[in-house]
């Protein structure tokens, strides 16, 4: 299974102020709290770490049909970051999901899946989100992610 999340970074820093008393302890652990205070840029840190938990969820709602979303059980860890990639893993429910994310100015995507593999193997098409045309469902995606301007189709 895959999954596959998008953030909107303008639209994230409209809408989210994760630097409020208690916003990070309710959707980061000790240890990725600690990531994001020592990162050269802690927003960007903030949303990689974000959209890693939201694409290994999505994979493992796939693959299980529970739908419970609790992110401090969603645990990130070796966290590498390059300047326009990411990878890391995701640790939930006794699974691992591998993560690789791209970094931009504008946006911050993570593809999570159980096989590496399968990372390596995907097609992936990142365009401008229309909420009125959902013509992009009749293509048959394997993860569809959207938020802002954005819309993010996975395909095996």
């Amino acid at each position: 299974m895959i999954g596959n999340d998008i953030v909107d970074l303008s639209q994230a820093a409209k809408e989210s102020n994760w630097k409020r008393t208690g916003y990070l302890e309710k959707l980061f652990t000790m240890a990725e709290r600690f990531l994001i205070h020592v990162a050269k840029d802690p927003e960007v840190m903030v949303w990689l770490l974000w959209t890693m938990k939201e694409s290994a969820y999505k994979a493992h709602a796939k693959e299980t049909k529970i739908r419970t979303f609790a992110p401090t059980l969603l645990c990130c860890t070796n966290v590498v970051v390059h300047p326009t990639l990411a990878t890391g893993n995701v640790f939930y429910q006794g699974k691992m999901y591998y993560t690789q994310s791209t970094l931009s100015e504008a946006y911050i995507h993570t593809i999570a899946s159980e096989k590496t593999k399968v990372l390596s193997s995907l097609q992936l098409k990142i365009s401008d989100y229309d909420e009125s045309d959902s013509a992009y469902r009749s293509t048959n995606p394997a993860s569809v992610s959207h938020h802002g301007n954005y819309l993010a189709l996975i395909y095996l």
